[in-house]
Order: C-alpha cells, then sequence, then structure tokens
C-alpha cells in the first residue's frame, strides 16, 4: 500500500468537537498505582504509602497529570483491601493516616493529583457496622445496613434467589444467629467477606457523603468508584439466570442483570457531585474535583448516563478496552464512545489496563479475537510476548493521541507482561479459591514492579520480599534498564506524553478516516496545529507520505515506511 491509497488528505469523519481550555479532568493522563506493588519502604514484601511517596518524582517525570490509588484502608486483605474495614484510616500494611497527609502534599509540590478508590457496594465483614448487624436480631436498623434476607424453603435453608457471585459460588450466605440456630442469609455479589450495603436505606447515603468529606477535607482531588454499577439491585430481588458479568451478556435490551445498572444509582451519584463542586469555592476549573466511575455497562448510551454534567466527571471505556486488535473494530469503537458521550457534554476516558485485567503487552499476544481471559496460567497457551509488546506499544500511541482524558496502569510504561506462569500455589486472588482454579483471577497483573535489576526483589524493597512473586523476565524490564535508552518501552511513553501535551492533543478535534481492514489514520486539530496518526494493522508496511515530519513512533527508527503493528503521529 502508499501514501497515495492511504489519501490522508481527504476530510475523513469528523467525530469529536475537541474542548480547548477545558477542565483539567477532560483529558488528565492519569496513572494508577496499586499500592501493594508499587513500592515497599518498609521491606516486607508489600508496597506503601511511604514507598509511593519516594517514587513521585519518577511519575513527574514521567509526565502524568495525576494518580489514582487502589485502597489503601482498614482491612483484612481479603481481597487485595477492596474489602474495607474503615473508610477513614489507613491499614497498617501501607502505613499512617499521616503518610497519606505527607503524600498528597508531596504530590501536589510535584503538580500531580491525587485520586483515591471508594468502594460503595460493599464493605468487609469485619466493619464495625456489619459487625454489629451480626450481633442484631433479624429486622433491626442493624441489620438494614446490608441486604439480609430470609432464606426459602420451610427451614430457610435455601438462598433467597439463585444469584451467583462474581468471584464464583453462590452469592449469599447464612449467618448463625445469636442463639446458635441458622438463621438470615446476606448478599455478597463478590466475596462472602464483602457484603453488600442497602442502598436504599439513608444512612448509607449520609455514612459516604461523610467519607466522600472526609478525603475531600485531607486534599484529594478525586475519587475512582469502584462497582459504580451496583450500588441499587431491581426491587424484589428476582432470580437471574444471565452471567453475572454484564459484558458476557449480548442482548440487553432483553436481559438486563437485576444487580446491574439500575436507574436509582444516578440519585446517589448526583448527590456526590453536588459534594465534589461544593469544594470548588473559586470556580475557576482548576480547582474541580473529580470522579470517575469503574461502570462495566453497555450499550455505551447507557455508559454515558453515569457522566451526564450533573454525575460522574469521567468513566472508563472497558469496550476500547476489550476491542480486538483490529482497525475496523477500533475505529467502530472509538466512533461510538464519542458519540455517546458528547451527546451528554462529558469527555471519552481511555484505558488498555487496570489491576482487573490482564495486561495489554500479554492480552494483545493472544491470537487476535481470543476473549480477555481472566488471568493466563502455565498451563494455557502463552502469549507471543514480542508481538505482544509491540502491539501494546502500537495500541497506546494509537491511544494517547485520542481527545479525551487517559488512565495508565502502573508498570505498563515498561512494557510488563503478566506473569503468566505464577505457580497456582502463591496465588491470592478470591476468584481463583471460589471457582477451584477454573478462572485463575487477576494476580498476573498485580506483581510488585521491577524498579533495578541487580537488586533484591528487583528494587521493590531491600529484602527481597515480595507478596507475589515476580518473573525473571522482570529485571530486564527495570526502570534502571530503559531509563535514558534510546527505543526502550518507557522512554517511548514519556515522549508520547511530553508532546500530547505540547500539542494539546487531548483537547482536540478528531476525524478518522476510512482505510478499510489494514489501517486507521486519524487527524487531530489543536490550537497547536493539525497531527496525524496512522495505525498499521496488516502485514505489508504502509508508507508514510512525502514530506511528513514523524513526531514520534511506537517502534524505533520508523522515517518513511511504517511497518506491520506500528503507530505513528506526524505532521505534513
Amino acid at each position: 500500500m502508499t501514501s497515495a491509497e492511504l489519501d490522508l488528505s481527504a476530510d475523513g469523519t469528523l467525530l469529536h468537537r475537541g474542548s480547548p481550555d477545558s477542565a483539567w479532568w477532560r483529558s488528565a493522563v492519569i496513572y494508577q498505582i496499586y499500592p501493594r506493588s508499587w513500592a515497599d519502604a518498609s521491606g516486607d514484601g508489600v508496597g506503601d504509602l511511604p514507598g509511593i511517596t519516594a517514587h513521585l518524582p519518577y511519575l513527574r517525570n514521567l509526565g502524568v497529570d495525576a494518580v489514582w490509588l487502589s485502597p489503601f484502608y482498614t482491612s483484612p486483605q481479603a481481597d487485595a483491601g477492596y474489602d474495607v474495614a474503615d473508610y477513614r484510616d489507613i491499614d497498617p500494611l501501607f502505613g499512617t493516616l499521616d503518610d497519606a497527609k505527607t503524600l498528597v502534599s508531596q504530590a501536589h509540590s510535584l503538580g500531580i493529583r491525587v485520586i483515591v478508590d471508594l468502594v460503595p457496594n460493599h464493605s468487609s465483614d469485619e466493619h464495625e457496622w456489619f459487625k454489629a448487624a451480626l450481633a442484631a436480631a433479624p429486622g433491626s436498623p442493624e441489620r438494614d445496613l446490608y441486604m439480609f434476607r430470609e432464606g426459602k424453603g420451610d427451614d430457610g435453608s435455601q438462598p433467597p434467589n439463585n444469584w451467583q457471585s462474581v468471584f464464583g459460588g453462590p452469592a449469599w450466605t447464612r449467618v448463625t444467629e445469636a442463639d446458635g440456630t441458622p438463621g438470615q442469609w446476606y448478599l455478597h455479589l463478590f466475596d462472602p467477606k464483602q457484603p453488600d450495603f442497602n442502598w436504599e436505606n439513608p444512612a448509607v447515603r449520609a455514612e459516604f457523603e461523610s467519607v466522600l468529606r472526609f478525603w475531600l477535607d485531607l486534599g484529594v482531588d478525586g475519587f475512582r468508584v469502584d462497582v459504580a454499577h451496583g450500588l441499587i439491585k431491581e426491587a424484589g430481588l428476582p432470580d437471574w439466570a444471565g452471567a453475572m458479568n454484564m459484558l458476557d451478556l449480548t442482548d440487553l435490551d432483553k436481559q438486563h442483570p437485576p444487580m446491574w445498572d439500575q436507574d436509582g444509582v444516578h440519585e446517589i451519584y448526583r448527590g456526590w457531585r453536588k459534594i465534589l463542586d461544593s469544594y470548588n469555592t473559586t470556580g475557576d476549573a482548576a480547582n474541580d474535583r473529580a470522579m470517575c466511575a469503574e461502570a462495566w455497562v453497555d450499550p455505551p448510551e447507557r455508559a454515558a448516563l453515569f457522566v451526564r454534567d450533573d454525575e460522574f466527571h469521567q468513566a472508563f471505556n472497558f469496550d476500547f478496552l476489550q476491542t480486538p486488535w483490529r482497525a475496523t473494530d477500533l475505529r467502530e469503537v472509538i466512533a461510538s464512545s464519542y458519540a455517546a458521550n458528547d451527546k451528554v457534554g462529558a469527555p471519552t476516558t481511555w484505558v488498555l489496563s487496570n489491576h482487573d485485567v490482564v495486561r495489554h503487552a500479554s492480552r494483545l499476544g493472544l491470537p487476535i479475537g481470543t476473549p480477555r481471559p481472566n488471568g493466563i496460567g502455565a498451563d494455557d497457551a502463552q502469549p507471543d510476548a514480542v508481538a505482544g509488546l509491540r502491539r501494546a506499544r502500537a495500541a497506546t500511541t494509537l491511544m494517547l493521541a485520542l481527545p479525551g482524558g487517559a488512565y495508565l496502569y502502573q508498570g505498563e510504561e515498561l512494557g510488563l507482561p503478566d506473569h503468566t506462569t505464577m505457580p497456582d500455589a502463591v496465588r491470592q486472588d478470591p476468584t481463583f479459591a471460589r471457582t477451584h482454579g477454573k478462572e485463575l483471577g487477576r494476580d498476573g497483573c498485580r506483581v510488585p514492579l521491577p524498579w533495578s535489576k541487580d537488586e533484591p526483589a528487583f528494587g521493590f524493597n531491600g529484602t527481597g520480599d515480595t507478596w507475589l512473586p515476580q518473573p525473571t523476565v522482570y529485571g530486564d524490564l527495570a526502570v534502571d534498564q530503559q531509563e535514558g535508552v534510546a527505543g526502550s518501552t518507557l522512554e517511548l511513553y514519556r515522549e508520547l506524553l511530553r508532546i500530547r501535551k505540547e500539542r494539546d492533543l487531548g483537547e482536540g478535534a478528531i476525524s478518522v478516516l476510512d482505510e478499510g481492514a489494514d489501517v486507521l489514520a486519524a487527524r487531530v486539530e489543536t490550537r497547536a496545529g493539525t497531527t496525524q496518526v496512522l495505525v498499521n494493522f496488516g502485514a505489508e508496511p504502509v508508507e508514510i507520505p512525502s514530506g511528513a515530519t514523524v513526531l514520534v513512533a511506537s517502534e524505533p527508527d520508523v522515517d518513511t515506511v511504517l511497518p506491520t503493528d506500528t503507530a505513528v503521529w506526524f505532521t505534513v
């Protein structure tokens, strides 16, 4: 294929008009830190807040605008902190409240905003509220804070309905009452140690509004909300025969799950938005506090309801994350995402990896079209590491050119793969245990980061202890092996983020050309000029237009020809 055949001078299809001079959260690049696996200052094998603070200059040099911290609250760690026992304190595993204050202060001094995780669908079973509920009688105010129900059958020995847990097994657990007799059942859409709150109870709503204010008063810049689509359940809790993962469903118009994406959640978030807005007393958008929804919702029009102008500021674009490595598929999801979000005046927020999915350097190394796996193990077909990393670099180059916000997951800037040969004996994800190994779970993407090849635990700490084992390949991918090395994945990310900011790509208008199955071509217009984006999915190289100036490419030494699985930004 030649540059003439591509006809990059064509007008293309305008997908998004852009939003110059917009609020920071509309175009921010936000970096997810999984505290357990970022850096361990104490040497106990688990990352902590002082470890994060010590490495904040690394993030400033990377060029991100904000960090999102996965949960660090007091927790028995049944689900790596997503089982919260105290929403207003730090688990000793990670440090203290003073450590959190220091982290926020240091981040702000470096120009980095701080977003914290909020887990409102469920608490830990060790939360004081749930312990009080177990001690109280059926029908008590304490029990009404959670989803307690009588069982079915003459003796109540059957669960209240047939719902299954996302982590495998029944979504109901029966309690033993104070007199020693079998009693009511409580709902847990995830692990039994994560009982679901009853969000119809005003006391639950008031408590979480107080939690929001606690962290905003401490100085955080916003929240990522876990399971944002799950707080309200359909009245009567009817039986459900479909999949528990909404993205496994094919016709949501005919089979809408009674536990997900109920319209009642939006009233809750409108109240939260008012609280966040009240903390911007100047009216300057630079002082906005922001919320991002983890809402596994389909179709895009339903997802867009979460980002109307009086609810969330952002919502993760999981459709984009799951799209196969094909030009036609990506072009379609980019267009549909802009169409849905622009209707409600919201930014599209792009993401390729996080703590719940196989890293895209591994996922894209599987045969194109492979369903998204929940973990990859030693007995599974292994990803093509070379193809996976090449496609991952190209995918990120495409993503960071797209106007809107973007999230990066720790270590993707190093090209880290999943740990795909992790021994089953060390796995800790509750999904693995509750499905009896049928699903491996998320441990493979949560492995501690490598900072220095020749230090214990690759520099994660000074003792060599790690809560999950690191694969040997992480040594060659350590930060000290990539810093300043031309063509390394780390330096590619730094260059992408620098140029994205210089050329205001996050605020631009974008047009996409329809170039068939092998090429995705786009044009981003900003105050800084026009940036062309070209991605080659085909087996044959593609010529870059004569006279083009290459700004950055996902592979080194791209000049006049774009090889397969490669992306480039250029001007003409």
